[in-house]
């Protein structure tokens, strides 16, 4: 389980990077389109800005979601939590942290959440 902590931070930083960029690229995407007479309605490639502009945006919003679970993980880590079930307090699975280093719930209670 020591190289769980390592994962976590590693995953932290990669997340963390992945936003920098995204954010950058969709600075690039709206200073592009402001430079342009594009006219998103009636313009064949103001779709195409708008279309990228909204991938973008959620791409965005997944890997906050990342960062965020990340932080979580490493803050659980840190108060000794991790791999507990924040639901019922049983013991996550290795196999489910192995797969989702950042999980909060066990299986079970990860199931029932859902429906």
């Amino acid at each position: 389980m020591a190289g769980d902590r390592e994962r976590l931070e590693e995953k932290l930083r990669s997340a963390r990077a992945r936003l920098a960029r995204l954010t950058d690229d969709f600075d690039d995407v709206v200073a592009a389109s402001r430079d342009t007479n594009a006219d998103d309605e009636h313009d064949p490639e103001g779709a195409t800005i708008a279309f990228e502009r909204s991938q973008l945006s959620a791409v965005i919003q997944q890997t906050r979601v990342q960062v965020t679970e990340a932080r979580a993980a490493l803050i659980r880590w840190d108060s000794g939590d991790y791999g507990v079930c924040e639901r019922c307090g049983q013991p996550i699975g290795a196999e489910r942290l192995e797969a989702r280093p950042t999980a909060s719930q066990c299986i079970a209670c990860a199931r029932t959440v859902r429906r």
